[in-house]
């Protein structure tokens, strides 16, 4: 059975294309969407299957925003991510912020197929290759002269880096102030603060980002 979808690329020439491509293989697609950027609320209108989410850029801040939007809206929506192959972290912030798979933009319209399927079903839908060369490089990092997650984490109070360490958790307000034995308000402050010192807008962008930049286990090695 064809997979209901959309294909969203900030190249609207490319979007039509790969949209046009797997109607012929009998898909049906809702929609081919430009620029990603703005395409998440058109997404959780139409309530695809699939959404296939064109990157150029799979390590810039705010690329994968419109997932964590469409999965917060629409967890139903399974998200594929196609881009250039990008550091082991760029992967990981894919999946942290809500996808199902990672294919490469070379990829055979074949590998798109099984992709899609995959993630319809529920499955990760990632290369085996890809897979290989991420825990490859986590295993054997090279130096990281800028270490996104050490300068964030220097940015945070012992207090904070708790409040944080909770937030990823999936703990609200109220069972923060009672694990910290504090008020309720102060909770909300430390978690205001935090969010403020990250540049993010919320709980879940905050919890994407501290696993995207591997702040929590430095957190747990620094406790």
């Amino acid at each position: 059975m064809g997979v209901r979808l959309m294909v969203v690329d900030d190249h609207r020439l490319l979007a039509e294309a790969l949209a046009s491509a797997l109607k012929l293989r009998g898909h049906r697609v809702l929609a081919a969407a430009a620029p990603a950027a703005g395409a998440a609320d058109l997404v959780i209108s139409r309530a695809p299957e699939v959404c296939l989410l064109g990157t150029a850029a799979p390590a810039e801040a705010g690329t994968f925003d419109p997932v964590v939007k469409i999965k917060r809206e629409r967890p139903q929506v399974a998200v594929v991510v196609l881009g250039p192959v990008p550091s082991p972290r760029g992967i990981a912030a894919a999946f942290a912020a809500g996808a199902s798979g990672y294919v490469r933009h070379d990829e055979r319209i074949e590998g798109v197929e099984r992709a899609m399927l995959k993630a319809r079903a529920g499955e990760a839908a990632v290369a085996p290759a890809l897979l290989q060369g991420a825990f490859g490089e986590l295993l054997n990092p090279a130096a990281q002269p800028d270490d996104e997650g050490a300068r964030l984490l220097s940015m945070l109070t012992p207090r904070e880096v708790e409040v944080l360490v909770r937030v990823a958790e999936g703990e609200d307000t109220r069972q923060i102030a009672a694990g910290m034995g504090i008020a309720p308000s102060t909770a909300r402050t430390h978690v205001q603060r935090v969010l403020m010192k990250l540049g993010v807008g919320s709980r879940l962008e905050a919890a994407a980002l501290a696993a995207r930049t591997g702040l929590l286990d430095r957190a747990s090695t620094r406790s």
